[in-house]
């Protein structure tokens, strides 16, 4: 992305049409948050009419409704049930095709990555740090802190989301609202952008207008920046935006318990905790599709019926799925308890063993989009305070025990 400047600017609406107009006419297929059945999704626009202006979200565990929004902001909603994973990690992809000749030798072909360049428009900063997570895992990008021969370097990356990932220009759209199901805080994360985006904007709704603070990020994000109307940023417009997401960060609507994690999930594997879940969790594997980090595929391969032509898909898969840890023996995990218990410790634990980092960025998808409304930090919370009763249990027994050998033989 080049180097980050601390360049700033404002634009107005106009300008953000200007904005989006630049990008489709520089041969972009422009992403970003639209109105479509009932909720924010995901999809190309064609220009900033497409933005859902004046439309808000209520959210709850299991719950997800579209509100209407008087002051016409255009990113003041939460995430939706999609993320961008979903462009740079498509759920099918061709990977190769045959074809059997007169001779009957087959001829493979392998499917080159389409070929577009994406803008995606108002990613939000858990968002951010989705990509940058499926970077290190499918993109062979190791973290920083990490020897690239170590955990975190992709020995086999995953071509087709490299292809679509190097060209692809991100524009953030840092929160000012969070939604009732957020929690990035807690999960080291925020509602300002802190890296990884070539602008980042923060909308501003007051008595001076509908406006947007810009920061710059990288040096194509200045150049596209420059090809637009804007003007320079006043000292009133960057403190609004800056004080809202500032306080953006002291509402979250949810939050992990402040523990080590890695150490709580690694201690509660036999917890009874997990039992209570599986009696509610369906293994619709929801939690796996609307994640932004979940990054499972499999393959399966398909012929005509002649048997001269087969194709390789890859498509997403889901450890909730009974088949996913399937041997000849049957599947390793066959129970409800013991495939979300794998989920959850893989997010929240042993992702650090793999790739240096957590793979939850606390954008709470996973607790909106869930039917049976579980929550996983909720369920975190259970757990700790589980392992926490079990150890003041022991720690009790321990000091009866003592006492009682201090008092000697008893009558």
């Amino acid at each position: 992305m080049g180097a980050i400047t601390q360049a700033t600017a404002v634009l107005d609406r106009q300008g953000l049409a200007a904005l989006v107009a630049a990008l489709v006419a520089g041969g972009r297929t422009v992403v970003g948050p639209t109105v479509r059945d009932g909720a924010v999704v995901l999809a190309e626009l064609t220009s900033a009419e497409d933005l859902p202006f004046g439309w808000g979200v209520e959210l709850d565990a299991g719950r997800y409704r579209l509100t209407p929004r008087e002051d016409g902001a255009a990113f003041a909603h939460s995430a939706g049930p999609q993320s961008w994973k979903a462009f740079l990690h498509p759920q099918r992809e061709q990977l190769w095709s045959a074809r059997r000749g007169p001779d009957g030798v087959p001829t493979f072909t392998e499917t080159q990555p389409e070929s577009r360049t994406y803008a995606f428009l108002g990613v939000r900063p858990c968002d951010l740090r989705a990509i940058a997570i499926q970077d290190r895992v499918l993109a062979g990008r190791p973290p920083r802190a990490l020897d690239s021969a170590r955990a975190g370097a992709t020995p086999f990356p995953d071509r087709g989301y490299r292809q679509r990932r190097r060209g692809a220009l991100l524009i953030a759209a840092e929160c000012t609202e969070p939604g009732a199901t957020c929690f990035c805080v807690s999960a080291s994360g925020g509602p300002a952008a802190d890296g990884g985006f070539d602008l980042a904007l923060t909308e501003v709704v007051d008595d001076d207008g509908h406006r947007f603070f810009v920061r710059v990020g990288s040096e194509e994000g200045a150049r596209l920046l420059d090809g637009v109307p804007h003007r320079s940023a006043d000292l009133t417009t960057e403190s609004v935006a800056r004080g809202a997401v500032d306080a953006a960060r002291e509402h979250m609507g949810r939050s992990l318990p402040p523990l080590d994690l890695r150490a709580l999930m690694g201690e509660s594997l036999a917890a009874d905790r997990w039992d209570g879940i599986a009696s509610r969790c369906l293994t619709c594997a929801n939690c796996t599709m609307v994640c932004p980090t979940c990054f499972c595929t499999t393959t399966e391969e398909v012929t005509d019926l002649t048997g001269d032509h087969t194709e390789r898909w890859q498509h997403w898969d889901s450890c909730f799925d009974l088949d996913f840890s399937l041997l000849h023996g049957g599947p390793v995990r066959a129970s409800t308890r013991s495939r979300y218990r794998q989920w959850l410790t893989h997010k929240l634990s042993t992702w650090h063993d793999q790739f240096g980092s957590g793979g939850c960025v606390g954008c709470g998808r996973c607790i909106t989009w869930c039917p049976a409304g579980i929550d996983i930090t909720e369920e975190v919370a259970a757990l700790a305070a589980e392992r926490d009763a079990a150890a003041d249990d022991q720690h009790t027994a321990h000091d009866d025990g003592s006492a009682h050998h201090d008092r000697g033989p008893q009558p």
